[in-house]
């Protein structure tokens, strides 16, 4: 599986700024529920290719980003359409669930 785009402040207005949905996984290196949930982003990520773009925004590394989109609790996973959140999950769900909260908020 290919590796997301890392997002930092420099990068992060333009990748969610796109026409085409954006999701960004807000985690961290030290939470359990982020590091189990990775291989499932990861995997929608190739999945919905073409759907969507997803990304990863390390929250320890960006609390102005954190801050910003009230990201309280990770793993939060967030849907942007021209910069705009359109969705939002907080917590570790399984893939299916993942995805219908994804096609939901399309």
């Amino acid at each position: 599986m290919a590796s997301l785009k890392e997002l930092t402040l420099d990068t992060f207005d333009e990748a969610i700024a796109s026409d085409t949905p954006t999701l960004v996984d807000f985690w961290a290196p030290w939470c359990g529920p982020c590091r189990a949930l990775a291989p499932v982003v990861e995997e929608i990520a190739s999945d919905m290719a073409g759907t969507i773009d997803v990304a990863k925004c390390n929250v320890d590394d960006n609390q102005d980003l954190a801050m910003k989109y009230h990201v309280m609790s990770i793993p939060t996973l967030v849907l942007f359409r021209g910069g705009q959140e359109i969705g939002r999950t907080v917590g570790a769900m399984p893939k299916a669930k993942l995805i219908e909260e994804i096609k939901r908020n399309l």
